[in-house]
């Protein structure tokens, strides 16, 4: 199916690891302009010469998703480099797995702020701009755990049950200036290389305990028998950025192995 990608120009927040990775990759593949959204400059650049390594143009640009005045400079660099947004991919997310009572009221803050108010932010940071061009394609990625709830992460459940309802809201409000908004909820995603994770990745301390033997374990729970793979993910969200789309908005697409079938 040709998907039209070719010059379109796509944001990817916390796109230099794992699942942003394999997302900025798989737009690089369809020879999109990505500009690479990282707090880690370096790990994005790594991420960025792989992607015009496949022949696209890609941009790193470093941003605090989380704070506001960062978000703004983001887009307004991201439409100085390609002279518009044609899509937006929220990817930062971030948890810490404890039981609701032990973990520390920080990590709630931190929880919120990069998987509710990063999303709140980067939308806001764009919609005006999409909303003056009558198009755009915005898709979040949410998680299982928002759509079913998970032990050990109560407060990141929460925070990607409202990226769900948020983006359910906002394909209501914007679907009239030709806005498709839509969600992805990935269950676990493990790259193939441990370098492809960044030190600000959710998985960079997961991995220490997601041994070989773990994951083989997990694999288990799976209907299709493994884990997913950052390229499971980029396929969905690059299908749903896409014009072939045009007509899905509102949607929560679980990519997850048939762990949760919602």
């Amino acid at each position: 199916m040709e998907l039209g990608l070719a010059g379109k120009s796509v944001i990817v927040t916390g796109g230099g690891s794992n699942i942003g990775r394999g997302i900025a990759l798989g737009f690089a593949r369809e020879k999109a302009s990505i500009v690479i959204a990282e707090i880690d400059p370096g790990q994005g650049q790594k991420v960025a010469d792989q992607a015009k390594a496949l022949g696209a143009k890609a941009t790193v640009v470093q941003c605090d998703v989380t704070n506001w005045d960062s978000v703004q400079a983001l887009v307004k660099q991201a439409i100085e480099i390609n002279g518009k947004v044609d899509v937006l991919v929220n990817n930062v997310g971030w948890t810490r797995d404890l039981f609701f009572a032990q973990k520390p009221r920080e990590d709630w803050v931190k929880e919120i702020n990069l998987n509710f108010w990063s999303v709140i932010n980067t939308c806001r940071a764009v919609i005006d701009h999409m909303v003056e061009r009558k198009y755009g394609k915005v898709v979040n990625i949410g998680s299982d755990a928002g759509r079913m709830g998970e032990p050990r992460e109560a407060v990141y459940s929460g925070t990607k049950g409202g990226v769900i309802a948020l983006t359910k809201a906002l394909a209501r409000e914007y679907g009239r200036y030709g806005i498709n908004l839509n969600s992805v909820c990935p269950g676990v995603v493990v790259p193939a290389k441990p370098e492809d994770i960044g030190k600000e990745s959710l998985w960079h301390e997961a991995m220490s305990f997601l041994t070989p033997e773990k994951q083989k374990e997990w694999s288990k729970l799976y209907p299709l028998g493994r884990l997913g793979q950052p390229e499971d993910i980029a396929n969905a969200v690059v299908f749903l950025a896409s014009d072939a789309a045009s007509y899905i908005t509102g949607q929560t697409l679980s990519v997850d192995g048939g762990f949760t079938m919602m």
